[in-house]
């Protein structure tokens, strides 16, 4: 089959190019934002690209469209065209649901922070137990180098967006997945561009939990509230917590402050038993949490609780999330996805228990629709105090005054707004040549206008 794929470039679209090529079709595909680290997977897979959005580069012989949901709706060209001709057409996550996943047991990863590191984590220890499952991945996991597969068992690994579809389907693309295993990792407003309030995105979360079997599991924390309330409108499947205390069914116990070490019990009216210990190079609680979900859903197809700590010993991050992509005697630069205050926040509170006093420059760039929109801006100054200075990178489009996170800031960090890529680059360039700066934390979820790249090549050249 020909299939060609608008918008081929967005995390989960590209995964889909690649599973849709393995499966033997012939794919291309049309976007107007394309750079690493999918654009350079879609080459490496012989995956042709064009741009812009046009019916020139929609081959004549097409068979079906998959029409993403990033700036593609009504009125743009390749849009209009594939309706005039009557071309078949569907969405990414009803293609996935339809053609790939329904015959699998399907494990997805659901809610606002961790999910491409908790879905990575997950298929690599059913990886590590030799279950070689198929999974999709909204980044690039470190100990596979690609982000979607088909894999050699019915087991399936998907992260699990509650975005919507497409712009003639609104529901939440997890809708299409029909899991029998869901981790929900935690629940908070995000999208505001979609959602207008939490119960809004709870009511796509009650929806999810609506197709789940009955001899399913859905894993949830322990002290969650969002989460709770959307169990509390009707639960029909087996249920799991996780968490730091005891009361859940897992937990986790520091035993370095970072959170790089720490030790799995399973607990219970008759046990609270040490399963096994976890050493690795992730820090933080919120990467704790993201662990013991993937240990209970590997736990639900079979696999004991101390081989998923092992596994997870030997797992080696996800790109895009506190990437080092800079390393010298001076100075340490990461690239993290940040999309929300609270990632942003736990992420600078891992990095500062693990370097210490070490001095931390974060550059945030505010770049997700909800941030762009000012429904973060009483919290985003808040996320950021476990920096020593905060850099914020001021969108062209943004809605709301950035200016003022300065202004009302007395306490904390140093911060500064700069609204160019080029200002930005030798501002930082300024701080490594001071060597008052050790730790350099780009957060964006977007690429940047290249920063990462020019920041890297001109650290090593002075180097």
């Amino acid at each position: 089959m020909q299939l060609h794929i608008l918008g081929i470039c967005g995390t989960l679209m590209g995964s889909i190019a690649l599973l849709a090529k393995e499966l033997g079709h012939t794919v291309t595909g049309s976007d107007e934002n394309v750079y690493p680290p999918m654009s350079d997977q879609l080459s490496g897979a012989g995956i042709n690209i064009s741009s812009p959005y046009s019916a020139d580069n929609i081959p004549d012989d097409v068979d079906l469209v998959m029409i993403g949901n990033a700036n593609l709706p009504r009125g743009n060209p390749a849009v209009e065209y594939v309706l005039e001709k009557n071309i078949p057409y569907t969405s990414g996550a009803e293609w996935l649901g339809r053609y790939l996943l329904h015959d699998k047991w399907v494990i997805v990863v659901a809610g606002t922070h961790g999910k491409t590191t908790t879905t990575s984590m997950t298929a690599w220890i059913l990886e590590y137990a030799g279950l070689k499952p198929g999974f999709l991945v909204g980044g690039v996991p470190a100990n596979f180098g690609y982000s979607a597969r088909l894999g050699e068992t019915d087991f399936f690994v998907i992260e699990a967006d509650e975005y919507d579809t497409s712009y003639f389907d609104r529901r939440s693309k997890f809708l299409h997945y029909h899991p029998r295993t869901a981790i929900f990792n935690n629940l908070e407003y995000d999208h505001a561009d979609i959602f207008p309030d939490l119960a809004a995105i709870q009511n796509q979360f009650h929806l999810l939990v609506r197709t789940i079997p009955g001899e399913g599991l859905i894993i949830h924390p322990s002290n969650d509230n969002n989460v709770a309330e959307v169990l509390l409108k009707g639960c029909w499947s087996k249920t799991l917590s996780f968490g730091p205390d005891i009361s859940s069914k897992l937990s986790g116990t520091a035993i370095s402050e970072d959170h790089s070490h720490f030790s799995v019990s399973l607990n219970g009216p008759d046990q609270n038993k040490i399963v096994g210990e976890i050493n690795w190079p992730m820090t933080g609680l919120h990467n704790m949490n993201n662990a013991l979900a993937a240990i209970a859903a590997a736990r639900h197809v079979g696999i004991s609780p101390a081989i998923a700590c092992e596994a997870l010993s030997k797992f080696t991050g996800v790109k895009r999330r506190m990437e080092v992509i800079y390393e010298s005697a001076e100075m340490t630069v990461y690239d993290d996805f940040a999309h929300h205050p609270t990632a942003i926040e736990t992420t600078l509170e891992g990095l500062r228990k693990q370097v210490g006093k070490d001095a931390i420059l974060a550059i945030v760039e505010p770049g997700s629709h909800t941030m762009k929109l000012g429904i973060h801006a009483d919290t985003l100054a808040d996320s950021v105090w476990h920096a020593d200075e905060v850099i914020w990178f001021k969108p062209a489009n943004i809605k709301w005054d950035i200016d003022k996170i300065v202004d009302a800031s007395s306490n904390g960090p140093k911060m500064s707004v700069i609204n160019s890529h080029d200002v930005l680059l030798d501002e930082i360039i300024a701080r490594a040549k001071s060597k008052e700066i050790r730790h350099v934390v780009i957060m964006s979820n977007s690429g940047f206008g290249g920063l990462h790249r020019r920041l890297v090549e001109t650290l090593e050249s002075s180097h």
